[in-house]
């Protein structure tokens, strides 16, 4: 026969056991669950219709990144690649950053654009017949560790696609950006 105090040293482990399972859970699905980073991409206006522009340019870029986990993300050298329909016309080199949890950053770049092949590109001018706009679409990798409290780590890979809107009459850029990070355990 199992004595009364064994019984009660049971029931109560078996309490604590619950108790500390079901905060485990909550907090899994609450404070540790992985939010997308939301990356913003600014390129400076471009005036295309300057007759003094050459084949290639370098155009200022601001990257905006904020982490709204409660880890930090540190990512390595990348890069961005600009593409009109499915051609490379541009490329942005992203340094190695460490974008804090719960905060975010911004990080000043470049990108190096082809005129000529957006030029050359046949349906670029088609494309500019449409009120003087043509669409460009960025992609980037950002492969690094997410690092919670100081000792977890795990690798990561944050990802960004844009869409980017370019009037060559107003030269107005304007990006629309989703972003996804995927953990690998």
């Amino acid at each position: 026969m199992v004595s009364r105090n064994l019984k009660i040293c049971l029931s109560v482990s078996a309490l604590v056991l619950i108790v500390v399972s079901a905060i485990a859970i909550t907090l899994i699905f609450t404070v540790f669950k992985v939010r997308d980073p939301y990356i913003i991409v600014e390129l400076s206006r471009v005036n295309f219709l300057n007759p003094d522009i050459g084949p290639n340019i370098t155009i200022p870029v601001l990257v905006i990144i904020k982490n709204s986990n409660i880890g930090k993300f540190n990512y390595t050298d990348s890069f961005s690649y600009i593409t009109f329909q499915d051609t490379v016309v541009g490329t942005v080199p992203l340094p190695a950053q460490l974008v804090p949890a719960r905060g975010g950053i911004n990080v000043t770049t470049h990108a190096n654009f082809m005129v000529n092949e957006l030029i050359l590109n046949p349906n670029f001018f088609l494309e500019l017949q449409n009120g003087g706009k043509f669409s460009l679409m960025s992609k980037a990798e950002l492969p690094g560790k997410v690092i919670v409290m100081g000792f977890i780590k795990m690798k990561a890979m944050a990802t960004n696609q844009c869409n980017i809107s370019v009037s060559i009459l107003s030269n107005d850029v304007v990006s629309n950006c989703t972003s996804h990070i995927k953990i690998f355990h």
